[in-house]
């Protein structure tokens, strides 16, 4: 028996799978938004059950409140403060070098969502917030994409697989987005592991389920848990299709082409730290930079980002031009100091 034989024979085993199904994993390719808690979860599920092509993205860099949940990293990619997109890509090589792992340090936004979406069979969802998720949506109902909701904060966790034009989208279902405020947050409300890993299962599940092509069985439910208090109940949205919706209805996706298309300034909850996006794409030379900012604070390098730290600020700066300002929830505070240090 050979290595991957070996490797994945327990999968051959079971008969929903079996040697066809593997070739089909084997010649999948999934995308996943994301690498927190959930996104880590879900990447590993796929990399190790043998999906041959693995896309992972995202934004933010490994800091060591992360550790308790999510669980490709360690404390070494904490105090490197490495790109958790890299750090995620690292581990999951390691776990099978036979998958390919292409790993983007990115912001999933209109401009780039259909080139890192639309040429795969499956979406992974990974993410915290709603706007990303309807923007999924967006691209998976333009582009006939399933894809796979999954939601977790404190003991409560939720998922949802979603196939165009034969489920209910993402926007039938939650036609607007809560108001901000209106609802908790693993900063506000905390999150125990444990629910990361259920939510995740159930996603990893459905993902295999769609990947083989078992169809049949695929759930139909908006699933929910709540793990501390022992409860569990389904929703059967089958037959939850709106006509009107403005996605899957009229096939109007304003996720993907925003009114407001300017420089992007947004809150990132709890961690006192804004995120500003360049209105135009941006290709940042971090090595020239580096030499502009250092007469002016301190600056560390690295190969994927630059911080820099200047007054009581900390800037972390990517090659895209997008800039996490810590030290200020002030949105007018941290569009300032992008202007001034890193330019509009």
């Amino acid at each position: 028996m050979d290595q991957n034989e070996l490797r994945y024979s327990r999968q051959h085993l079971f008969p929903y799978i079996g040697k066809e199904g593997q070739e089909k994993l084997k010649n999948s390719r999934v995308a996943i938004v994301g690498m927190g808690a959930l996104g880590t979860a879900l990447a590993n599920h796929m990399v190790r059950s043998g999906i041959g092509y693995v896309r992972i993205m995202d934004r933010d860099f490994v800091e060591y409140s992360n550790l308790q949940r999510q669980m490709l990293y360690d404390e070494k990619d904490a105090k490197q403060g490495l790109p958790k997109a890299i750090a995620a890509k690292k581990k999951l090589n390691a776990i099978n070098s036979d998958v390919i792992v292409d790993a983007h340090v990115t912001d999933l936004t209109w401009k780039n969502a259909e080139e890192l979406l639309s040429d795969v069979d499956l979406i992974l969802d990974g993410t915290d917030n709603f706007a990303v998720r309807y923007l999924i949506n967006d691209v998976a109902v333009k582009h006939g994409i399933p894809w796979i909701y999954g939601g977790a904060v404190s003991s409560r966790g939720m998922t949802i697989t979603i196939i165009p034009e034969k489920t209910p989208c993402f926007r039938c279902l939650f036609p607007e987005a809560p108001a901000p405020g209106t609802t908790q947050t693993c900063d506000t409300a905390g999150v125990i592991g444990p629910i990361i890993q259920l939510v995740a299962a159930y996603q990893a599940t459905e993902a295999l389920k769609l990947l083989v092509g078992d169809h049949e069985h695929l759930s139909t439910s908006l699933r929910n848990f709540e793990l501390w208090q022992n409860d569990y109940s389904e929703i059967n949205v089958k037959n939850a299709r709106n006509q009107d919706c403005p996605t899957c209805g009229h096939h109007h996706y304003e996720y993907l082409d925003p009114k407001d298309k300017s420089e992007r300034v947004v809150s990132l909850c709890g961690r006192d730290t804004i995120q500003v996006t360049p209105s135009q794409e941006t290709k940042l030379d971090l090595k020239k930079l580096a030499q502009t900012l250092q007469p002016i604070g301190r600056v560390e390098e690295t190969p994927f980002l630059l911080r820099f730290y200047v007054e009581d600020y900390k800037l972390t700066i990517f090659p895209d031009g997008r800039t996490l300002v810590q030290g200020t929830d002030d949105l007018v505070i941290a569009k300032n100091l992008f202007a001034k240090y890193i330019g509009s």
